[in-house]
């Protein structure tokens, strides 16, 4: 095989956009498509942040298309110098790293730096079109998968301000274009909770909803919200904001946090309005102030005994906090941007929130005392019952565990190739057994539905031989103990039959990695299976089905070819009802298989929904199934 400089390929434009998606977006899966809208919403935001829009407009429209539209100052017109045959909004539209983000002087912060969002959204679209209201006029140019189709155009006088994008994503791209209106719902319900005294409003013309989120308190609002439901600890949420600290005079901070008598609380973060899943440098600050707060007061006030050592997860434990954080040149790990990794930002946060910390705890010592006196129980709880989880290693390839229910481990000790199947029942674990990749894939079937997590006391969970069968198998333990670095399957595939059991049962196990294993799933190791419930044969053509709606495609496409075509059609009952061979073509296989990857989109919902649907109160279930009983089309099984 030669390679020359004939082989070399040079993209122009936006064409390696289109042709490297993954890079810019993380893939193009359902995430990634709503990682359009989150572009264009945070290029609203950054004018809400500067001062200069008060409104942002979201509107799903009926053909499928977004629209996102803003009171700002609008997108800049006039020439480039650099371009004088195109406007700035030619090239902002149409080039990488074109922006007014990357000093200074238009934003303070921001969270689009890159220059890249606007761009990629229009790369990745069949046709985008772009209106501003600005220097007294309405201007509009329109693109075709990243083209321009002809020069900005001035249209009618204006007195209005703002920018409206409104994209069509593209079918080549994307697999499945259908946008969530929840995710889209929590996406701007934490934008309005991050920029407080802003009005975001969301319309989805296919079912007429309307939706305005405002809230004039901020974070405070959203931690009273996400709390409202909890046995609280305080009565009131600790509120604070800083500007100016450390060397950066435009670094700013802000954050609230409460504690309830619930262990399973949350820390979240964002920085310039950017959702910072996996954490980062401002996290360690805020972290390091809680605790040592917390720590200095209960030694000041002796109430800490003897022995007994606060560490950061006993005020971790129970608490549900949000820190935002602004400032003019954030580092993150990647365009998705989950992590920040700004220096010398720590000390700094820690500092400022740590002296407001003081404040509060001395000016209300009786609230002070009680949330103290319940961190100092829960070091005292952790320590008495404390236990090491071994992490089993394979000491050769031969070595076989023996679980209830039999493991059946791969070959492989490479977790990078290697899998871990979990299914329901030996019937379904037999025929996977036999369907796997021996060299790669493990199979460990359940004894029917697992214990819910949610509801179980430490007593119930630690004595469950299912659960502790799956952490055996993981090998990296569970809790604040787990360390995602030692799994040993760098895959682990939840495989339940296509049905309502099936479904059940994948509840209970996302439940559980949720709340003992998270950054298996942050991490992107957690995966759904999808069997088809459906195979579909017609003379020699056999093909399978998700569900209903994909066999009605495929008899849809047979018979655009073949008018008279005749169909056999058989529904699967269960995986143990698949002979290996089907289960490998359809489930198991790499290169014909199809998976659902297992992602935290906002984890404040998540919790609650986690908390909502599988936890103690009955109620809660019963008022989700009034409300989501209009979209229900035929009559449920419960």
């Amino acid at each position: 095989m030669t390679y020359n400089a004939s082989d070399i390929e040079v993209l122009e434009g936006l064409e390696g956009v289109r042709r490297r998606p993954g890079m810019y977006i993380g893939g193009t899966d359902e995430r990634a498509l709503h990682h359009l809208v989150t572009e264009l919403l945070d290029n609203s935001t950054d004018e809400v942040v500067a001062g200069h829009a008060d409104r942002i407009t979201l509107i799903l429209k009926q053909d499928g298309s977004v629209s996102v539209q803003d009171n700002g100052r609008g997108i800049p017109v006039d020439p480039l110098p650099r371009y004088p045959d195109k406007s700035a909004l030619e090239v902002i539209l149409t080039k990488l790293h074109a922006g007014g983000k990357f000093h200074n002087k238009a934003y303070a912060t921001a969270g689009g730096l890159n220059g890249v969002g606007i761009s990629v959204v229009n790369a990745l679209s069949v046709w985008t079109k772009v209106s501003v209201n600005r220097d007294g006029f309405t201007w509009a140019q329109q693109f075709a998968r990243g083209l321009p189709q002809g020069k900005i155009e001035k249209l009618a006088p204006t007195k209005k301000k703002g920018t409206k994008v409104t994209f069509m994503p593209d079918g080549e791209i994307f697999p499945e274009i259908r946008f969530r209106l929840d995710t889209l719902l929590n996406m701007c319900r934490a934008k309005a909770y991050l920029n407080k005294g802003v009005k975001i409003a969301l319309k989805d013309e296919a079912s007429n909803e309307s939706h305005e989120f405002h809230y004039p308190n901020g974070l405070k609002d959203f931690v009273s919200s996400w709390v409202e439901k909890h046995d609280l600890i305080i009565k009131e949420p600790f509120v604070g904001q800083a500007e100016k600290i450390g060397i950066d005079e435009n670094i700013r901070i802000e954050w609230a946090t409460s504690w309830t008598y619930n262990e399973k609380g949350k820390l979240l973060s964002y920085c310039n309005t950017i959702p910072t899943a996996q954490g980062g440098t401002h996290e360690t600050g805020i972290k390091s102030a809680l605790l040592k707060g917390i720590r200095e007061f209960a030694e000041a006030r002796n109430l800490l005994p003897k022995g007994i050592i606060i560490i950061s997860d006993d005020v971790l434990d129970g608490l549900f906090g949000v820190l935002s954080i602004f400032l003019p040149s954030p580092s993150f790990s990647g365009q998705t941007k989950d992590k920040l990794t700004n220096t010398g930002i720590s000390r700094p946060i820690e500092g400022a929130i740590k002296d407001q910390l003081d404040h509060w705890l001395h000016g209300q010592p009786e609230q002070a005392t009680q949330l103290v006196s319940s961190v100092v129980e829960r070091a005292q709880e952790r320590q008495n019952r404390r236990k090491s989880i071994s992490k089993i290693k394979r000491k050769s390839v031969t070595t076989r565990l023996t679980l209830p229910g039999k493991l059946t481990d791969c070959i492989t000790s490479d977790p990078d190739q290697s899998e871990l199947f979990i299914v329901e029942g030996d019937s379904a674990g037999g025929s996977a057994k036999q369907a796997r990749d021996r060299h790669t894939q493990a199979v460990l079937p359940l004894r029917g539905k697992i214990l819910n997590v949610e509801q179980a006391n430490l007593n119930k969970f630690e004595k469950n031989a299912e659960i502790q069968n799956l952490i055996t198998a993981i090998g990296a333990g569970f809790g604040k103990q787990f360390d995602v670095s030692q799994i040993r399957y760098g895959s682990i595939i939840i495989m339940t039959d296509a049905d309502v059991d099936g479904a059940h049962i994948a509840s209970l196990l996302l439940t559980f990695f949720y709340r003992f294993m998270p950054d298996l799933i942050r991490q992107g190791h957690l995966y759904l299976a999808q069997p088809p419930l459906f195979r579909v044969n017609s003379g020699s053509d056999s093909s399978y089905a998700l569900d209903e709606i994909e066999k009605e495609k495929i008899i849809a496409k047979v018979r655009k070819k073949r008018p008279n075509a005749k169909f056999e059609i058989s529904r699967f009952k269960g995986l143990g009802e698949m002979v290996p061979m089907q289960l490998r073509e359809t489930t198991m296989n790499t290169k014909t298989r199809r998976l659902l990857k297992v992602y935290l989109d906002d984890e404040a919902v998540t919790h609650d929904t986690f908390d909502r649907l599988m936890g103690k109160r009955p109620i809660e279930r019963y008022k989700f199934i009034q409300e989501k009983a209009s979209f229900a089309k035929e009559s449920l099984d419960i």
